[in-house]
């Protein structure tokens, strides 16, 4: 495989890609793809005729749409010693994510218009991929909840459960209005704070402060995460309204949720994250704080369990949850470590190591990856390889090891729950609206992502 006189920063208007196997709408075949200015102008099995600016010779590559990931925490403004959007979307570029959706409780939460604009205008000006921001509900905030643009803004974030910040909707009335008034796709946190509160003061009479890593999936336990989202579902059938629960991560939970419609008719969906497909409680007494979640990382059974609900549709969206914080944070006791890692650097390497072990089909990869998150979402023109929509996408060398180290880590925070495993695959390139933005290790420093638009 060879790029052809290919300037990464000089990149004319005219690019093919030639001989790649080519993954999309569940479909996998040879063939090529064209690119002119932001957009996709044909894609075809076997050969494009013409003449182009640039070619890409594929051949052995995989070509798969961009990830989207409709979960990160890039901890800007305020919390920019743990990451920043410059320094992640970096990382997620490196890893094959084109487009990325930010959560609200960075310093300040982002429960103002204002303060979400001013999100918007930071990536505009350091995010190497594509950015929507969600907006922050909180209990006091609601008038600003209902000023949100549908078209611009991805959608309204509930805490259902304390997390990373003091974003807590707990008082009920609110969340009900939030529900019965909110016009966009709400997401949600859920995990029942008092079931936590109470496990929480029971295992602190036990072990004091040294609560052994291995019981956080007790305290932030399958109940606490099936009477939250239970009450998210109740109150969504209620009002009618779009609800999207994040991060499922117990067997007892898909319960809730329907396949047998499709997924443009759905009102009610589901996201899972790499880390609930990649680890288990058995993990806990090597990785330690490093996997500390919420919700917390279970048994073996929910994530063989969430993998079947990717499989039959229960699953709608693969997402990363990417949460990083110094290793110094994470170097705590169980009490004070707070939670959450780093993960869009290895996300897609990760889902093709689980592909290769036949846990998960390619194909699935990229409907839940890309496909049905554009779906979910209703984001414009992105999520496909197709004639008149934005070119982002990825080419991947599934036949290349990559090894984690922390001498090839893009993340600000300087570590990763992979340090020392081997992926069998690698990240060749990503290209972003037409643009090669990142290339066998090279980043484009000087391009920047656009702002996602929704077709609501």
């Amino acid at each position: 495989m060879e790029y052809l006189n290919l300037d990464l920063k000089n990149l004319t208007k005219k690019l093919i890609i030639r001989n790649a196997e080519i993954v999309n709408e569940g479909q996998i075949f040879i063939g090529d793809l064209s690119i002119e200015n932001s957009f996709i102008s044909e894609l075809k099995e076997g050969s494009i005729s013409g003449s182009f600016d640039n070619e890409i010779d594929a051949t052995g590559l995989t070509l798969i749409p961009g990830m989207i990931d409709d979960q990160v925490h890039f901890r800007e403004p305020g919390l920019t010693h743990k990451a920043n959007i410059f320094t992640e979307s970096r990382a997620a570029v490196a890893g094959g994510i084109t487009s990325f959706m930010e959560m609200p409780n960075t310093v300040p939460n982002t429960v103002t218009q204002e303060l979400l604009e001013n999100k918007y205008s930071v990536a505009q000006a350091n995010s190497a991929a594509n950015y929507s921001f969600f907006m922050g509900a909180n209990n006091e905030n609601l008038d600003e909840v209902l000023k949100t643009n549908q078209k611009d803004v991805c959608g309204i974030k509930v805490f259902m459960g304390s997390s990373t910040g003091n974003m807590l909707v707990d008082n009920k009335k609110i969340l009900s209005q939030i529900f019965e008034h909110s016009p966009m796709l709400i997401a949600t946190h859920c995990e029942d704070e008092m079931t936590i509160r109470t496990n929480m003061a029971n295992y602190k009479d036990k072990y004091g402060e040294e609560i052994p890593f291995d019981c956080h999936p007790l305290i932030r336990s399958v109940e606490a995460c099936y009477l939250s989202s239970s009450l998210a579902v109740d109150l969504a059938k209620k009002f009618n309204t779009r609800l999207h629960i994040l991060h499922i991560s117990t067997e007892k939970e898909l319960s809730l949720f329907n396949n047998s419609l499709p997924l443009e008719e759905k009102k009610i969906t589901a996201e899972c994250c790499i880390h609930h497909l990649w680890f288990n409680d058995s993990h806990y007494s090597e990785k330690g704080s490093l996997i500390k979640w919420n919700p917390a990382v279970k048994k073996e059974s929910d994530r063989k369990a969430i993998i079947d609900g990717i499989q039959n549709n229960v699953i709608d969206i693969i997402a990363t949850d990417h949460a990083p914080h110094t290793i110094a944070e994470k170097n705590n006791n169980y009490c004070n470590a707070p939670s959450g890692g780093p993960l869009v650097q290895h996300a897609l390497l990760a889902l093709m190591d689980l592909v290769k072990k036949r846990e998960i089909s390619l194909t699935d990869v990229v409907r839940k990856t890309s496909h049905d998150v554009a779906k979910c979402f209703k984001i414009d023109k992105r999520g496909f390889l197709r004639p008149g929509y934005n070119a982002d996408l990825v080419l991947i060398n599934r036949n290349k090891e990559q090894t984690v180290t922390k001498n090839n880590l893009l993340y600000k925070c300087g570590w990763s729950p992979f340090e020392g495993h081997s992926f069998s695959s690698t990240i060749d390139c990503t290209i972003i609206n037409g643009e090669v933005v990142f290339r066998n290790g090279e980043i484009n420093e000087s391009f920047r992502g656009e702002r996602l638009k929704f077709d609501r």
